[in-house]
């Protein structure tokens, strides 16, 4: 299975983007607005800079709540795993696990199209383990 695939079958494809220049309070907002873990920072909604996510502000405000004043390029992740809509499931679900990462931005000709969360890949991979399942079971009790 391919990743364009798992975002064909996500019941929403926004993909929810902030200026490197917002504040992370208004990143909050933002995260909660669309009840997201995670936003793709872009300074022409199209082009990826970087990502942020709800744990990298958790983990700033370990130092105190004036990160919330600070703008989200102070904090977001510039180095940023990808993936293209012909991945497959098997390599993006191998780059979230080793990684330890939760959100893939996917790509094309450098032009954000979509993303992937953690979730994502585990709903369509249990998808598909449940439609072997269901064929298997098929083939059984056919007469």
């Amino acid at each position: 299975m391919r990743i364009n695939a798992v975002i064909a079958a996500k019941a929403s494809r926004e993909i929810v983007t902030i200026s490197p220049d917002a504040t992370v309070r208004e990143l909050i907002a933002l995260l909660a607005q669309h009840n997201i873990g995670a936003a793709m920072v872009s300074t022409d909604q199209s082009t990826l800079a970087g990502i942020v996510s709800e744990r990298d502000v958790v983990r700033r405000l370990n130092g105190g709540d004036a990160v919330l004043d600070e703008h989200v390029s102070d904090i977001m992740t510039t180095v940023v795993h990808t993936a293209t809509p012909d991945s497959t499931l098997d390599e993006v679900r191998s780059m979230m696990t080793e990684g330890r990462i939760r959100h893939v931005p996917v790509l094309e000709d450098g032009h954000l199209v979509g993303i992937v969360s953690i979730g994502d890949i585990l709903k369509s991979h249990i998808d598909q383990v449940e439609f072997e399942r269901d064929q298997l079971d098929s083939y059984v009790h056919q007469t």
